[in-house]
């Protein structure tokens, strides 16, 4: 089924025209495309039968309930005869750059999130069309004339709404959310769907009566602020369609972190570590997705009385998962938690920025074992 939703403007900003571009299942879409002999079969990228993390998994692996950061040792058992792709960087970097060049084509407002996805602002773009719809369609068909690859796209008047469209007809599909019933639209929508929004806090809205935007609606700004911090305001934004941060052609990021503020203070240390390990897997997870790492390694802590604590160390290499895990517990344990906390959060910084080409090539053939990851 295709999704075509018309909405209406929700503020007064001026209505901007959006596009998410996002390869299907992209690393795993390469190795079959350059191995014929693997088409139509579960594969994943990244990781072997014993140890490793897996990378990138085809829609084939997919129904067998495999996916991106899972330990590549539960990706066999999930499926035997699952085979498993030794990521090839240069390949994904060349042709992430061919696809890059196609954004170009249409507009200089493109903000890269990934190799295989981007947001591209098309309200002026250097084509003269004014429907972004056509836009989308044409770069998805000069992808697969260029690639021989499919991409999925969202069409929207905010970032927000077109990542969410985007993955509304996947693979190789396209969906629009056109400004005129874009809160009637996001009022049926699951908790889980809204991007932002990941798997732990979908479980705690969730545990609130929270399963979908018109549920989320219900509630006030000051007790979402109250339940989930800073984020509750964003929250409370985006289920109304109100998402004004603007497509960055030149953002440069700084970190690359994940935090969880918790429904109940914790007490013990055995309790902060066994809710620090969800956090570390997300961290993980988002290393795995941007293929950045970094040297410096912080903790957060946020107690219950709202003060504030981080603690960091930098190290001399780039850490692989059992060595930013190690550390991650390392600083958690380093002095004693005098208050009840109430969030914690893992980050890296000092990343290797300098160009995609030079940092990207080796991110994912650092080992990324995680053993049971308990301490």
């Amino acid at each position: 089924m295709n999704y075509s939703v018309e909405i209406k403007p929700v503020n007064s900003s001026p209505t901007r025209k959006i596009i998410h571009v996002d390869m299907d299942a992209f690393y795993a879409s390469v190795e079959q495309l350059d191995h014929p002999e693997w088409r139509g079969k579960p594969l994943v990228v990244g990781g072997n039968e014993a140890r490793g993390v897996v990378a990138a998994a085809s829609y084939e692996a997919r129904k067998f309930g495999i996916h991106s950061a899972m330990s590549s040792a539960l990706a066999a058992k999930k499926c035997p005869h699952l085979i498993f792709a030794r990521p090839r960087f240069e390949r994904y970097k060349e042709i992430s750059l061919q696809i890059r060049d196609i954004f170009y084509e249409y507009t200089d407002l493109v903000e890269p999130l990934s190799l295989d996805e981007a947001f591209l602002d098309v309200t002026e773009n250097k084509v003269g069309l004014k429907s972004a719809i056509l836009i989308a369609r044409q770069i998805r068909a000069k992808i697969k004339e260029k690639t021989g690859l499919n991409a999925s796209a969202g069409v929207s008047y905010n970032k927000f709404l077109a990542k969410t469209a985007s993955d509304l007809n996947k693979p190789n599909g396209q969906a629009v959310i056109l400004p005129e019933e874009a809160e009637a639209f996001l009022e049926k929508l699951p908790i889980g769907k809204f991007f932002g929004i990941g798997k732990v806090t979908a479980e705690k809205m969730q545990k609130l009566g929270i399963h979908n935007g018109k549920d989320l609606k219900e509630y006030s700004l000051q007790f979402l602020t109250k339940k989930f911090g800073k984020s509750g305001l964003h929250y409370y934004n985006i289920v109304r369609g109100i998402h004004l941060s603007e497509v960055q052609p030149h953002r440069v990021r700084k970190s690359l972190s994940a935090e969880n503020t918790f429904e109940k203070d914790l007490i013990s240390l055995q309790e902060m570590e066994a809710h620090f390990y969800p956090i570390f897997e997300e961290v993980v997870r988002r290393i795995v997705k941007s293929g950045i790492k970094g040297r410096t390694v912080t903790v957060k802590i946020k107690f219950s009385d709202f003060s504030q604590q981080t603690r960091s160390k930098t190290l001399e290499q780039y850490p692989n998962a059992d060595q930013l895990w190690e550390v991650g517990l390392e600083l958690l344990r380093q002095e004693e938690i005098p208050k009840p906390v109430r969030l914690l959060g893992l980050g890296i910084s000092n990343l290797n920025l300098t160009e995609e080409q030079v940092y990207f090539g080796e991110q994912l053939k650092i080992p990324f074992h995680i053993s049971n990851g308990k301490g």
